[in-house]
């Protein structure tokens, strides 16, 4: 007599009939319990993943256009080997081939001249010290616009000084002065000879949320610091620039520096501010880390609910065994049964993940200190390729791992497993 389960053109199909019997089995069963539970773990570790890696995606983000908008990519400025992040700028001369051959770069966006100048601020009996920037009558306040707060940009001319400054917030409160209200500016002589005092007019408060700028910029006019410093129109402390393409930064830079003169340097911000891009690339460690972790948590998850599984339907699989089926006909039942618990977590889990990233997306829900993360709220940023990869690679760990609890029942004794039912 011929078994019915030793048929070789019905066992998957076999496997599936009987796995969706164990799938659609009584609601109340232990069974059942196992298998939501191992559902749940896996919706809650494929939903974590999700959020997570929007968070921290969002966090490198939202700073890295803080930084790069506040300051540009990239600089060309006076060689210094060894120079504060602050440090005044030796001034170079502005050359216009120099700034035809920049302009002419396919990854570089705007050339903006700027120079920066130590001082002093003094309103209402309070002094607080700051670095003035100053900037031209070209440069690109558009991108700066995020971050004014109240008030308006100063109105720069190249023919005549402006007596305008932009205050950061955090300024503005220390001196207790706001928009539409004049200060005094003092520019320490290296010489000893007394400070040099002007009378400037506040047009806008800005924020970033960087510490780094908000403690200690303010915004002027480049003509300002060229008097001050005895420089000429055409001393500058350097060009500031920013570049269509930033991952390629450093390739930008070397190209830059191949064509400058001698004596002058391409650096990008990332040199300048190696503090805040070593906090930034923290962030893909944690993903990293994230990531085993969750897919560990999700696959060992998955093993013991099938262990526990298989071990309750020990009785099932031996006389299964006893009427002639073979050892890889009840592996495929398992791994169809794991692979739609896997399968059902994972896809709750995405449709979680997502809802919650969209909530905080539009509802910023989640508040956050400024100081410590550079953000007022949690910022999200979906990299659909990355939840691709996370239900990709989940269900194919997943799939790869049932293999070892179903493995199980290959060793069960159907003689031995009848005998004690």
């Amino acid at each position: 007599m011929i078994c019915i389960f030793t048929g070789e053109a019905y066992p998957l199909n076999l496997s599936l009939r009987i796995a969706r019997k164990l799938i659609n089995g009584r609601k109340k069963s232990f069974s059942t319990f196992i298998m939501r539970i191992s559902i749940t773990a896996t919706t809650i570790s494929v939903a974590a993943m999700i959020v997570s890696l929007s968070f921290i995606n969002g966090f490198q983000k939202i700073v890295a256009e803080k930084v790069f908008g506040f300051w540009g990519h990239m600089r060309v400025q006076h060689y210094e080997p060894i120079r504060s992040t602050i440090a005044e700028e030796v001034p170079i001369n502005k050359n216009d081939t120099i700034e035809k051959l920049m302009a002419a770069h396919p990854n570089i966006l705007s050339i903006s001249p700027f120079a920066t100048r130590s001082a002093i601020l003094n309103a209402n009996g309070t002094i607080e010290g700051v670095m003035l920037k100053g900037v031209t009558a070209s440069y690109p306040f558009k991108k700066l616009d995020r971050f004014l707060i109240r008030g308006k940009w100063p109105s720069l001319d190249d023919s005549t000084k402006s007596g305008q400054l932009v205050l950061s917030e955090y300024t503005a409160n220390q001196l207790g002065i706001d928009t539409g209200r004049s200060l005094l500016i003092y520019f320490i002589q290296e010489n000893g000879t007394m400070p040099r005092t002007r009378k400037l007019l506040v047009s806008g408060i800005y924020r970033t949320g960087i510490d780094v700028y908000d403690k200690v910029y303010a915004i002027g006019d480049i003509q300002l610091i060229q008097k001050l410093n005895d420089w000429n129109k055409s001393q500058i402390g350097g060009y500031e620039m920013d570049l269509k393409d930033p991952s390629t930064m450093d390739s930008t830079a070397a190209e830059v520096f191949n064509f400058i003169p001698a004596g002058w340097n391409a650096v990008t911000l990332k040199e300048i501010s190696p503090e805040i891009f070593d906090w930034l690339n923290l962030q893909n460690t944690n993903k990293y880390i994230l990531i085993t972790v969750m897919t560990i948590i999700a696959v060992i998850n998955l093993i013991t609910c099938l262990i526990i599984l298989l071990l309750e339907r020990t009785p099932m699989i031996a006389l299964l065994k006893a009427l002639g089926a073979r050892d890889g006909t009840i592996q495929r039942i398992f791994i169809v049964y794991g692979s739609w618990i896997a399968g059902i977590g994972i896809l709750l889990g995405t449709i979680i993940g997502l809802s919650l990233c969209y909530l905080q997306q539009y509802g910023e829900l989640i508040k956050l200190n400024e100081e410590a993360y550079y953000v007022r709220t949690a910022p999200v940023a979906i990299d659909y390729g990355q939840v691709i990869m996370i239900v990709v690679g989940t269900f194919v760990v997943s799939m790869l791992i049932l293999v070892i609890p179903s493995m199980i029942s290959r060793k069960i004794n159907p003689s031995r497993a009848l005998q004690f039912k």
